[in-house]
């Protein structure tokens, strides 16, 4: 792909541990078969959305698809920007970051998931302290958003370990039966206070013009 006309493709966010890299076709087909090969027990959802409970290889298909709307859709006013999560040359999953009016609101949600054989191992934090690097040093966000199933043991535990403020508990579907959704948020101002130093940006500069992202 020629990074100068999509800079998106160039972006990489480094870790001491992972690279989250955007997600072309190659990877995009890696994290279709990592999701079809589990991420969950069946007998639950962690997803307001329950995209896993679709059979292969519709799942796969779907899974790319989703990432080419992705692609397709990207403008300043609304974009969601995917990384697959690599470690050790391996796709372990996925982190993204999903805006709305980003140059008015200043504010991004975060989504992730690991495959199962990747789970348990601190991947998690890891690649959420990395998407939160980006939105604030990166984009210059003000605000970072996440929500999760009340039961949803691994994301929260994320998230809690990140210093998220609980700003809310809702009612929502969950396989079509009502459920209880946690919602949380984090400040700029917290941001600060757990940011890391060994955390390094790549291709951002283009992509703030690309997203419009400046103040």
């Amino acid at each position: 792909m020629e990074h100068s006309i999509w800079p998106l493709a160039d972006l990489e966010v480094r870790t001491p541990r992972m690279v989250l890299r955007y997600i072309d076709d190659d990877r995009a087909a890696r994290l279709a078969k990592l999701a079809a090969g589990g991420i969950h027990d069946p007998a639950m959802t962690p997803f307001r959305f329950p995209w896993t409970d679709v059979a292969p290889p519709q799942l796969e298909r779907n899974t790319m698809q989703y990432f080419w709307r992705c692609r397709a859709n990207a403008e300043p006013n609304s974009w969601i920007i995917d990384f697959a999560a690599e470690v050790d040359g391996k796709v372990a999953g996925t982190v993204g970051l999903n805006a709305q009016s980003f140059p008015s609101l200043r504010q991004v949600t975060t989504g992730s998931w690991l495959g199962r054989a990747f789970q348990g191992h601190g991947l998690g934090k890891e690649m959420r302290i990395a998407a939160l690097t980006l939105a604030f040093d990166g984009i210059d966000a003000d605000l970072a958003l996440t929500d999760a199933w009340h039961d949803n043991g691994p994301s929260l535990g994320v998230t809690n370990s990140l210093g998220y403020s609980e700003v809310g508990r809702r009612r929502a579907l969950r396989r079509d039966s009502p459920d209880l959704l946690l919602e949380f948020e984090m400040s700029r101002e917290h941001f600060d206070t757990i940011r890391r130093d060994d955390i390094t940006l790549h291709g951002v500069e283009a992509v703030r013009d690309l997203l419009q992202t400046g103040r």
